[in-house]
C-alpha cells in the first residue's frame, strides 16, 4: 500500500558540501506544490568538513516538528551513511555515492533498498551536453540528490524547476536551465533503474493550495522587528542569533541601521543608547553573549529605557553546544541583572508567534519603559517550516508616553519650571512621560545610581522606596494589559486526564502528538506558557488545579519552567519529560513519552534519540 504525502527525507554530508542547499531545494519544491513541510537543520560547530544533516518532513496537513523514522536517506559521504543508516525504516530507500560507501558494511534493515547515485557520471554527461567544464558543475551535486529523491516518490519535476526559479533570480537566473538539466538527468537515471515502483511513499501536489511562506524563526523575528518600526539593531556574531542580524543587514530600504559591535557589552550599551534617543532599538544574541549584557540591562531598567533583547537559546553552559538545541536560559533570563528590575519576558513557540512577539516586544518596551526579552531557541530560530502568510492588520504601533514639543513648551511657560524636566515623576499608572534628548525644555539627567524625579543621584531612603516601587509596579499594569493569548494558551479538552506544560519550541512536537495520543485513547491537553514575566499566576494556577496529572516537557536538565511554575503557584509537576542532548524533541519521542507515563507512571522520562 502506498503512503501519500506523509514523508520523511534526510540528506547528510560534510559541512560545506551542499547539504543545506539540497534540503532547501527539496523543501521549496514541496511548498511550491502546495504541501506543508518542516525542516530540521543540524550542523557541527565548525565551518567546513564535519558531519551535518537536514531532515525534511512533508505532509498535506500542517506539521510543527520532525519525526524519527526516515523513509529515504541520501548521503554525500560514508560518515553520514554509517551514522544514520539505522534510522531508515523497513522497506525504505538509501541513496549513496558508490565511490564513498559500501552498503554491505552498514547497519541497514535487510529490507532497505540501496541505490548508488553516480554523481560524477551524471555531471560528466551534462558537461558533454552543455560544453560546461565538469569542475563548474560539482556544486550541482545537491540538485542530483534532490531530483533522484523525487524520482522514487514520483513527484513531478516541474516543481523543482519552479523552485529553482525562486532560488535563482536576477543575474543568477541563467543558472536555472543548467540546474534543471542536471535534475532531469538524475531523475531519468533513477527511473531507468526500475526502482520507482518498489518505493512505498509518494509525494503528490495539492491542487488549489494557497501560497505559503518558507520561514525560519530568525527571519520571522526580523520581519516582526521591521513591522514594529525597529530602526537600530546591534549584534556581535554568535550562533544561532546571527542569522537574524545578517538578514536585517540586507533590509536597509526599511530604514534600519544594523551595527556589528566589538562584543556583546557594546551591543547592549549601543542598543540602550538607541532606545534612550527615542529610536526603537534591539540587540540579538545567545546565552554566552546574553550573560555579558547584565550591567547594560540594569542601566536600562533603572533609567526606564525601552529596549528589546532577543536571546536564541542554545546548549550550555559556557560555549557548550554552540550549534545545538536547548532551553536552558529561562531562569537566567528571569533573573539576569543584580537587584530587582522590571522586565517582560516573552517565549514564542512557533514562527507566527515569533513574528508577533517581535512586534509587540517594542510596543511593550515603549508602553512600560523597560527592557523586554524575547526568549527563543535554536530549534525555532534555525529550523525551516512552511507557514500561512502572517496576519498584520491587527498590529498597531504604540509608542507609549512620549512627550510632545507642544507639551514641553507649555510646561516651560510656568514660572516655576526650572528648565529641568521631571523625567522620573510618578503617576497613577507609575509610567512617566518621557522626552528624548534634543527636545527643547526636555533636559534631564541619566545615571546608573538611584535618582530623584529629575535624575539627580540620591541615597535618600524615602525617595528610594517610592522610585523603586514606581518601577516595579509597572509590571502589575503589564500583567493586566498584555492580551491573554500572549500569556498562555490551553490546547485540547479542558477536562483531560493529562496536562502537558511547555514553553517555546516544545510546543511543536506536542501539537503534532496530541491527535495521535487521542487516537490511542489517552486523554491529554497542553498548556503553553508564553509570558514568563510578569507570570500569569492566577490563570496557570486555575488550569493546573483542575489537571489530574501534570507533566512538564522541556529541553533542559533541571526542568526550569517547572521550577518557575512551582515558585509562582506552589504546584509541582507529577512527571517530567526532559531532553538535553542538544537535539530537539520529535513527534515520535513525544508520543512514546506520554504513552510511557500513562502506562508505567514513570516519574521522569529522559529523551536521548538523535545523532
Amino acid at each position: 500500500m502506498e503512503i501519500v504525502n506523509q514523508f520523511s527525507w534526510m540528506i547528510g554530508g560534510p559541512q560545506g558540501t551542499g547539504v543545506d542547499s539540497s534540503a532547501n531545494l527539496f523543501l521549496r519544491s514541496c511548498a511550491v506544490a502546495g504541501l506543508y513541510a518542516y525542516g530540521k537543520r543540524e550542523y557541527h560547530s565548525n565551518i567546513m568538513g564535519e558531519h551535518s544533516y537536514f531532515n525534511v518532513r512533508v505532509s498535506e496537513t500542517p506539521v510543527h516538528s520532525h519525526v524519527d523514522p526516515v523513509h529515504l536517506l541520501v548521503t554525500f559521504d560514508d560518515e553520514t551513511a554509517r551514522i544514520h543508516a539505522k534510522e531508515v525504516v523497513a522497506n525504505g530507500y538509501f541513496m549513496y555515492d558508490a565511490t564513498k560507501t559500501d552498503p554491505a558494511t552498514l547497519d541497514l534493515d535487510p529490507s532497505v533498498k540501496a541505490i548508488a547515485l553516480p554523481y560524477n557520471e551524471i555531471l560528466e554527461e551534462v558537461a558533454k551536453e552543455t560544453g560546461q567544464h565538469i569542475n563548474k558543475l560539482q556544486i550541482m551535486k545537491n540538485t542530483i540528490a534532490v531530483a533522484a529523491s523525487f524520482a522514487v516518490t514520483q513527484f513531478e519535476l516541474e516543481y523543482v524547476e519552479r523552485a529553482l526559479k525562486g532560488i535563482f533570480t536576477g543575474r543568477k537566473a541563467k543558472l536555472v536551465p543548467l540546474n534543471f538539466q542536471v535534475a532531469k538527468r538524475a531523475y531519468d537515471y533513477v527511473v531507468e533503474q526500475g526502482v520507482v515502483e518498489g518505493f512505498g511513499w509518494r509525494i503528490k501536489p495539492v491542487e488549489g493550495a494557497p501560497p505559503r511562506l518558507i520561514m525560519t524563526g530568525t527571519t520571522a523575528c526580523a520581519l516582526g522587528k521591521l513591522k514594529a518600526g525597529c530602526k537600530f539593531q546591534t549584534y556581535y556574531p554568535i550562533t544561532p542569533a546571527s542569522d537574524e542580524s545578517v538578514f536585517l543587514e540586507g533590509q536597509s530600504k526599511y530604514g534600519i541601521n544594523v551595527v556589528q559591535t566589538e562584543d556583546e557589552i557594546a551591543a547592549m550599551c549601543m542598543a540602550v543608547g538607541g532606545g534612550l534617543t527615542g529610536v526603537r532599538s534591539s540587540t540579538s544574541t545567545s546565552g554566552p553573549g546574553f550573560g555579558l549584557m547584565a550591567e547594560g540591562i540594569g542601566w536600562a531598567a533603572i533609567n526606564e529605557v525601552p529596549v528589546v533583547v532577543f536571546n536564541y537559546q542554545r546548549g550550555g553552559p559556557s560555549t557548550g553546544l554552540p550549534t545545538r538545541h536547548e532551553q536552558g536560559d529561562l531562569l537566567f533570563t528571569l533573573n539576569i541583572c543584580h537587584g530587582d528590575i522590571p522586565r517582560i519576558v516573552l517565549a514564542p513557540g512557533d514562527m507566527t508567534e515569533s513574528f508577533e512577539d517581535a512586534f509587540y516586544a517594542f510596543n511593550f518596551a515603549d508602553r512600560y519603559q523597560t527592557p523586554v526579552f524575547v526568549l527563543s531557541d535554536k530549534c525555532i530560530g534555525n529550523n525551516t517550516i512552511t507557514v500561512d502568510p502572517f496576519k498584520e492588520d491587527h498590529l498597531k504601533i504604540d509608542r507609549g508616553k512620549l512627550v510632545s514639543d507642544e507639551e514641553l513648551a507649555k510646561l516651560a511657560e510656568d514660572e516655576s519650571y526650572t528648565g529641568q524636566y521631571p523625567r522620573f515623576a510618578n503617576s497613577d499608572d507609575h509610567i512617566s512621560p518621557r522626552p528624548v534628548p534634543g527636545q527643547k525644555h526636555g533636559l534631564y539627567w541619566c545615571t546608573g545610581d538611584e535618582h530623584t524625579e529629575l535624575g539627580h543621584i540620591t541615597e535618600d531612603p524615602e525617595i528610594r522606596i517610592w522610585m523603586h516601587d514606581k518601577r516595579m509596579k509597572k509590571m502589575e499594569l503589564a500583567a493586566k494589559e498584555i492580551p491573554q493569548h500572549m500569556q498562555y494558551k490551553l490546547y485540547g479538552p479542558e477536562d483531560a486526564d493529562i496536562t502537558l506544560v511547555c514553553f517555546g519550541s516544545t510546543k511543536g512536537p506536542i501539537i503534532d502528538a496530541l491527535p495521535i495520543l487521542h487516537s490511542d485513547g489517552i486523554s491529554v491537553n497542553m498548556l503553553q506558557i508564553r509570558l514568563m514575566a510578569p507570570f500569569p499566576t492566577e490563570a496557570v494556577t486555575n488550569i493546573l488545579n483542575k489537571a489530574k496529572v501534570k507533566v512538564g516537557v522541556e529541553k533542559n536538565y533541571s526542568g526550569q519552567l517547572a521550577q518557575v511554575v512551582r515558585q509562582q503557584t506552589g504546584i509541582k509537576m507529577d512527571h517530567m519529560v526532559l531532553k538535553w542532548t542538544g537535539r530537539p524533541i520529535s513527534e515520535t519521542e513525544m508520543v512514546q513519552a506520554v504513552r510511557d507515563i500513562s502506562k508505567q507512571k514513570s516519574e521522569k522520562v529522559v529523551l536521548t534519540y538523535g545523532e
